[in-house]
């Protein structure tokens, strides 16, 4: 694999910094799987610390369905002994025990809250993304799997916290999300999801921040207001823009990445992963299975 499927940029939806690009690209249905929060919805997957003690980079997933479930790198999971983030995106198989690779997003939690983990229903901001995935990119290399930074997750949440005058008894990621709800619900409202669309580029102001890119419109569809609450608390933190990203600024990312050479990396559960590393400030993923793009995605320093 050399590059990302080819892809159509659709016009921008708006609201204040935010741009919203729908992307489009031809569907490919050839794996069948459900998405994290469905199969925790439906009883079929379980998610819960790797032991009693619990390992705060690592969480265990059991799938007793039939189907594979995909979880996404960059979102949410709330409970047990402390709220993560997913390090990199994961196809568990079914009936399947697979360890996945996270960090922690409460720093100051470690004690159970409940048994097991449920969807947190909210993603990664575009920055704690770009640290998650250039931190993941240089364990892998050094042949240690999909470890972050912890330090610097950590003083992420921090920054951002303080930065749109949030407080949380543990330092937790979510009370920032939970004390913006309001605002979440305004953008969400104003950036709806667009039909057809495979996938989605987001910028603030005039620097596109992240792209998410799905091997179908069903997915993209189930994912848009999630993927979008991390963009959100970017476009909080910057504040009005006089000028705005265009579509040439997403195709101009995506030239950068058709033309880069992606290198092929051992992916946690099933399928293959692919990592191009661009520059200092551009970091991408892919998740193949099938020979299909299940989440390639990119994150952007901002």
């Amino acid at each position: 694999m050399s590059t990302l499927p080819d892809v159509r940029v659709g016009d921008p939806i708006r609201h204040e910094s935010l741009a919203v690009f729908p992307l489009f690209s031809a569907a490919d249905g050839a794996v069948d799987y459900l998405l994290s929060d469905e199969a925790i919805g439906a009883g079929s997957v379980t998610v819960e610390e790797v032991s009693e003690g619990g390992s705060v980079p690592n969480l265990l997933v059991t799938n007793e369905g039939d189907s594979p479930v995909l979880f996404l790198e960059g979102e949410e999971l709330r409970g047990a002994k402390q709220n993560r983030v997913l390090n990199t995106s994961v196809l568990v198989a079914a009936h399947s025990k697979t360890p996945i690779p996270v960090s922690c997003v409460e720093q100051g939690r470690w004690r159970y809250r409940t048994r097991h983990f449920e969807s947190g229903g909210s993603h990664s901001s575009s920055k704690l993304r770009h640290i998650l995935k250039k931190s993941a990119y240089l364990s892998m290399k050094a042949g240690q799997g999909y470890t972050s930074d912890q330090r610097q997750v950590w003083g992420e949440v921090t920054r951002q916290m303080s930065s749109l005058g949030s407080s949380s008894e543990t330092v937790a990621m979510a009370d920032t999300f939970e004390s913006h709800r309001g605002r979440l619900d305004e953008f969400r409202q104003s950036l709806r999801y667009v039909e057809g669309a495979t996938g989605v580029a987001v910028a603030v102001g005039t620097r596109v921040v992240a792209m998410d890119l799905f091997d179908r419109p069903s997915t993209c569809a189930k994912v848009w207001d999630r993927l979008l609450s991390g963009a959100v608390m970017d476009a909080l933190e910057a504040g009005p823009a006089d000028q705005v990203a265009q579509p040439s600024d997403v195709e101009g990312l995506l030239a950068r990445l058709k033309a880069g050479a992606w290198e092929p990396a051992p992916a946690v559960g099933e399928g293959q992963e692919y990592r191009y590393d661009a520059d200092a400030e551009t970091h991408a993923s892919a998740l193949v299975c099938g020979g299909s793009v299940l989440h390639g995605s990119v994150a952007v320093a901002n």
